[in-house]
């Protein structure tokens, strides 16, 4: 599945596009949630992955991880876009692209982040109830 975004930006979520090298620097070394996570602990996070989302502009600058179990729960993980490719709304359709246009669209979601809330709320995301656990 694809999609044309303005200014020739492209989500896609061919996972055979995803430059494994880039999400592996990106998560490694500029994320908080992935510093130095090794490369091939990554590469088996995307092969293991139930979908895998690449944003792209001749080059990969965002990337998406979703982990589901196909029918109830999914869970949104390692998002970023580039510093520089930010302010654009590239946020807020990569994670439309992967939340809400895809083969996961009508389970529960779930995702942790230190950070981003206000786009997270935007499709509906909130703080835990007082039923959610985390060990």
């Amino acid at each position: 599945m694809k999609r044309a975004l303005r200014d020739g930006y492209e989500l896609n979520d061919d996972s055979l596009r995803i430059d494994r090298e880039a999400v592996h620097r990106y998560s490694s070394e500029e994320s908080y949630w992935a510093k130095g996570r090794p490369r091939a602990v990554q590469d088996e996070l995307i092969e293991n992955a139930a979908r895998v989302v690449g944003l792209h502009e001749g080059h990969q600058v965002g990337f998406s991880r979703t982990l589901s179990d196909g029918h109830a729960q999914s869970y949104l993980a390692d998002v970023y876009v580039l510093d520089e490719h930010r302010g654009l709304g590239l946020g807020v359709e990569l994670v439309r692209f992967s939340v809400d246009e895809g083969p996961f669209v009508k389970t529960k979601w779930f995702l942790h982040t230190a950070d981003a809330h206000d786009l997270y709320r935007r499709f509906g995301f909130a703080e835990p109830s007082d039923r959610a656990l985390e060990r």
